[in-house]
């Protein structure tokens, strides 16, 4: 179907998964990956791993504005990497130079949740730094407003991860994946 074990002919092309928190992009990460025979690489947690300290931290100690430094440098590293398959971080996109170079260095697939289905994926997470106020249903509101349309100008592929199963998202980013197929919106 596309490259990966049972394609040795083509040449695996990095694969960005953009989308606000709670779309999934973890998840079908790992088993996109898996199926495209690409390494997974989540930048929040390589920034984890360089710094020795979780996000929640480096948001108190620097700011969201720090975080956003490091996470641009971070995903400008793992993007210039061969055969990679990166989840970016829900806020990766502000930054007009991270567009670019995910556009640039391989092909971007938007997650596109619902803020219903966000809030029941990450109602139980604590290492979520923005939604840690009163009002979190509001701040994914205000944060999709912001982001969405930042997602859809970097994405080549659209798919709708409401209500889904991981393996129904990765067959349909695959199919859109696939020699020959004009990326656009992801229908089942």
């Amino acid at each position: 179907m596309f490259w990966g074990p049972e394609n040795t002919d083509a040449p695996p092309v990095n694969v960005f998964l953009v989308g606000p928190m709670g779309s999934g992009k973890s998840a079908v990460g790992r088993q996109l990956a898996l199926r495209l025979g690409l390494d997974f690489l989540d930048s929040d947690d390589e920034i984890e791993a360089r710094t020795g300290v979780d996000i929640s931290y480096i948001f108190e100690r620097e700011g969201e504005a720090g975080f956003r430094q490091r996470e641009a440098e971070t995903i400008d590293e793992l993007s210039r990497r061969d055969g990679v398959l990166v989840s970016t971080g829900g806020g990766a996109v502000l930054d007009l130079r991270t567009r670019e170079r995910l556009r640039t260095r391989g092909r971007v697939v938007y997650l596109r949740t619902s803020v219903d289905q966000q809030l029941a994926r990450t109602r139980r997470s604590n290492e979520r730094p923005l939604l840690n106020n009163p009002d979190p249903r509001g701040t994914l509101e205000r944060l999709f407003a912001e982001r969405a349309p930042l997602y859809a100008e970097v994405a080549e592929i659209v798919v709708d991860t409401d209500g889904r199963k991981v393996k129904t998202v990765v067959e349909q980013i695959c199919r859109h994946l696939a020699p020959g197929h004009q990326g656009g919106e992801g229908e089942l």
